[in-house]
């Protein structure tokens, strides 16, 4: 497959290509082909959409029997056998022994129809339009997640202005302390001039803002802060839920139980495209129709996504992710970190970041990882944090593997 057929046809838009210019055929694992015969380690895994690695055989041969089956491809919303395994799966083996009561709304594909389900339903609930969201945020593209997100560049594709949303400071530009008083400040004060917010919305790890994670403290106080207020806490666990963290929903470290959940990526289980919005009982004050979509009733992302629970539960993949994750923690603390003065290291569970705070540090060495082999996004302000985000279930060689080729490739760069 010749590349000139993408660069001609194919919109300016794209973008993961330019950093990964190859046309890749096959990968099963933490491994990647190309059309070359190279080998890739994947340390980007969609984004997150795969936490069980490209291809898992016991996904694959659940789809594969499904559609053998001549089963419900595309339903809608309307009952069919996969939706409801897959519910009393999610329910039952995850949030049920949890402790978490939540009810389940299919908004669409994507993270994006999951965040802009949540907005909704939160201003019909509290019938109030301004969201509070954390500078440093990444929700989503379409114009209600991305009138959250931060990111300049993201917010100047909108083509209008963005409103009805308060970004408050990340409790990691000024401590968790200032970062909560400035919060209930701003709620008290009647000379503030901000908006009562419908709700706050966090990610507890900024992911593509640059792997910072947030505090339990924090997360915990604003909980608190948006009871007190009558404000619906959202969370954002698209991208550091299913155990991304070490546990599957991200949130649990903290002991919170957030109004709202969002997730999306690797509930899909075999990187299909499934998003849910999560809500406490009391809140499904939805009519019905209210809010749709044509593709929110995934045949075969509820079969996959089943397969992902009964995986994640019957391989322990949350104490994986955190056995990994020391693996990583350990690796980058003594071989990478120590290379040089500008490095800072951040990380939880199986998402860590490289933080070299300039853009073209982290370019290169993103390209020098590509050319040997590894495969990893960029992040955070000024693209400046190389980040990792292996599979959670990677073999341990492989992952040691990757890692060697990027403290390699970081040391090359930085001239160590």
């Amino acid at each position: 497959m010749d590349q000139g057929t993408f660069e001609t046809y194919e919109s300016e838009v794209r973008s993961y290509c330019r950093t990964f210019p190859t046309v890749f055929t096959h990968a099963k694992g933490s491994i990647l082909h190309d059309q070359d015969g190279r080998r890739f380690i994947d340390f980007f895994n969609g984004a997150g959409a795969l936490n069980y690695g490209h291809n898992p055989d016991y996904i694959k041969q659940r789809l594969i029997d499904y559609l053998q089956s001549d089963n419900i491809i595309h339903a809608l919303d309307m009952y069919t056998v996969a939706k409801g395994e897959f519910i009393e799966a999610l329910e039952t083996r995850i949030l049920t022994p949890k402790g978490y009561t939540y009810k389940l709304q299919f908004p669409g594909p994507t993270g994006t129809n999951a965040v802009e389900a949540a907005l909704k339903l939160a201003r019909k609930v509290t019938k109030r339009t301004n969201v509070f969201a954390l500078m440093g945020c990444f929700h989503g593209m379409t114009l209600g997640a991305l009138s959250l997100t931060s990111d300049t560049g993201s917010r100047a594709g909108a083509g209008l202005p963005l409103g009805d949303v308060t970004h408050i400071p990340a409790p990691y530009q000024f401590g968790d302390a200032f970062a909560l008083e400035y919060l209930r400040t701003i709620l008290d004060d009647d000379h503030s001039g901000i908006d009562k917010p419908a709700a706050i919305v966090v990610e507890t790890v900024q992911a593509e803002g640059g792997v910072y994670v947030i505090s339990n403290e924090f997360l915990q106080g604003v909980e608190r802060i948006a009871h007190e207020h009558g404000i619906l806490l959202i969370v954002d666990d698209i991208q550091v839920g299913c155990s991304r963290t070490g546990s599957f929903l991200s949130f649990e470290r903290a002991g919170i139980h957030p109004d709202i959940v969002c997730m999306s990526k690797s509930i899909g289980g075999y990187g299909f495209p499934f998003s849910l919005t999560m809500m406490k009982p009391e809140l499904d004050i939805w009519s019905p129709g209210e809010h749709n979509g044509t593709f929110r009733g995934n045949q075969l992302a509820m079969v996959a996504a089943t397969a992902g629970v009964e995986i994640t539960v019957n391989e322990d993949v949350e104490a994986g992710a955190r056995r990994r994750g020391e693996i990583v923690k350990d690796f980058l603390t003594r071989e990478v970190a120590t290379l040089d003065d500008r490095i800072e290291v951040r990380g939880l569970g199986m998402i860590w970041g490289i933080d070299v705070h300039e853009d073209d540090l982290s370019a290169k060495i993103s390209r020098v990882c590509f050319d040997h082999g590894v495969i990893l996004e960029r992040a955070g302000r000024k693209n400046g944090v190389v980040k990792l985000m292996p599979s959670l279930v990677i073999p341990d060689e492989i992952l040691f593997e990757g890692l060697g080729v990027i403290r390699n490739a970081v040391a090359e760069v930085l001239g160590r």
